[in-house]
């Protein structure tokens, strides 16, 4: 027998949602799988300076119509309350009507945080769901980064292949020339 998923009243779940791409869409259907209604955070132009990104992100109009007509093409409009996100935490750390927070595995310490000050403040700790990376064709992450690289579109789908740069694969060092003895001489056609 399938055990029924754990529901809640609100869920909340934040970003900037910029290139809104596979992994943002699977993060956002959780969040509407497991609560009827779902607090969504977007981070404002202002908090997105401050994250200091390694690329452009498109203004806050721009990602939120793009959420919005993502939410509408999904049936989950009506659902969601979008607010601007001006910092790290939002509403979630002094809201008491949010019982669950739904981030990927790269976000889930900030959950943890956010629980610690609700606990501090003598909320009670949201549950967290955290979903597992969604990975491009090339069994890497997808994310806005490699998307505005051109490594891949939004679905994940391979438009440049660039290596993955992990600890093993770091600057590799060329093999030292051959060591020469002084008794060796190299083989020339006079000597041979």
């Amino acid at each position: 027998m399938r055990e029924m998923a754990e529901r809640f009243a609100r869920a909340a779940c934040g970003g900037t949602f910029d290139m809104l791409h596979k992994g943002h869409k699977t993060l956002l259907r959780k969040a509407f799988q497991i609560s009827e209604k779902v607090l969504i955070g977007l981070t404002t132009d202002e908090f997105v300076k401050k994250l200091r990104k390694s690329h452009p992100v498109a203004p806050y109009e721009e990602r939120l119509k793009e959420l919005k007509e993502f939410l509408k093409s999904e049936g989950l409009l009506e659902r969601a309350e979008i607010i601007p996100l001006s910092d790290p935490y939002g509403p979630i750390v002094w809201d008491g009507l949010v019982d669950a927070i739904v981030v990927s595995q790269e976000t889930a310490p900030r959950a943890e945080e956010i629980n610690k000050i609700r606990q501090k403040r003598g909320l009670k700790p949201l549950k967290i769901i955290a979903i597992d990376m969604v990975l491009a064709r090339d069994r890497r992450p997808i994310s806005t980064t490699r998307i505005r690289a051109g490594e891949i579109d939004r679905e994940g789908r391979i438009l440049h292949y660039t290596p993955a740069i992990t600890p093993t694969k770091r600057l590799q060092r060329l093999p030292s020339p051959p060591q020469t003895t002084q008794n060796a001489h190299p083989i020339t056609p006079s000597n041979s």
